[in-house]
This record gives structure tokens, sequence and C-alpha cells, in this order.
């Protein structure tokens, strides 16, 4: 399943895209928030996206990761993700994740837009969620400039670098009012 944007192609990940996604996990700028943490070689990287491909055939299907593309210049700038509950409370939860020589450009609020629209037209989704840490003041605006609102701290839940970090819990539901 590919997802388009003004902008951007949201495209279902391959094997092929095993070095653009290692390349993306392997920038510490990248790695500040994030719960991965750096990898240590190429083999890790591929052990981490191994479930997400396998899971491309699972029925019914709990997750998407898609490779984040310009359309202009068919350049990999990062990945995006949607985690589904599958269940009668018709959540789905979203992330991304850029290059940093693509911050500043409002991808990531294109992206996160347009999960959310497919949130709720493509998969029926009732609220869409995401986390973010309390540190991670770019991701915070763009949660804000998609639409979302804050709708808690879950303390200390955050494994990052050896250290516990509180996280933000955001969402928007499918009455809230969307631009």
């Amino acid at each position: 399943m590919n997802i388009e944007s003004k902008r951007l192609i949201l495209k279902e990940i391959s094997w092929d895209d095993l070095e653009d996604i290692h390349r993306l996990h392997s920038f510490p700028e990248v790695d500040e928030f994030n719960t991965l943490g750096l990898p240590k070689n190429i083999e890790e990287t591929k052990e981490i996206i191994r479930p997400w491909i396998e899971g491309q055939t699972k029925v019914p299907r709990k997750s998407y990761t898609w490779k984040i593309i310009l359309k202009d210049s068919n350049d990999f700038i990062g990945i995006a993700g949607m985690n589904l509950s599958c269940d009668k409370f018709k959540l789905g939860e979203i992330y991304y994740k850029l290059l940093p020589y693509h911050w500043g450009k409002g991808y990531a609020t294109e992206v996160s837009k347009t999960l959310i629209k497919s949130g709720f037209e493509i998969f029926h989704l009732h609220k869409v969620e995401a986390g973010v840490s309390t540190e991670n003041i770019r991701s915070i605006r763009v949660l804000e400039k998609s639409g979302m609102t804050r709708e808690g701290l879950r303390r200390k839940i955050l494994p990052i670098r050896g250290e516990w970090k509180d996280n933000y819990h955001y969402a928007i539901v499918e009455d809230d009012p969307m631009d």
C-alpha cells in the first residue's frame, strides 16, 4: 500500500531499502530521541526491519512501515509507520523519522497529516495517537501542527541511552476538526 501527499510518496519498505534505513538509523541526531539506539552494523538494522517486512503478509495486518520518498527526485528521506490495534478500540499509533538534512522543510508535518488522514479514511480508525519524548521540541511542534492534542504524560517510559525519559501522549479522534 502506497500513500501520496503533495510532495511525498510513502511506499512500503522492502529488503531493497535496508541500506537507506541503516543510514537513517546511523545518524546520532536521528537517534537522539529514539529507543532503538545506533545500530552496530547493517546486520542489526536487518533484524530491526525483519518484523516490519514479514508483518506485511499477516492477517489481520497490525503494522505498516513506509519509506518516505520525495516525488520530484525519488530520493529517500526517511521512514514512517503506523501500528494498528486491530480491535474494537480502532486505534492507530504513528511515527516518522527523517534524515537530518530534510528537517525544517515541513516534510514531517506533511507525513504526520498524511498518516492521520489515512488512519481515518483508509483504516477507519477512531483515534490516531503518537508518543514523543518531552524533550523533542521539533516533533512536539509537528504533532501539534498536525492537529493532535496532548492528552497526557507517561513518566520514565522511554529507555534512551541508559536513561528513562518521559513521554507525552498525543492523539486526534475522527471527529476532531482537521485542516
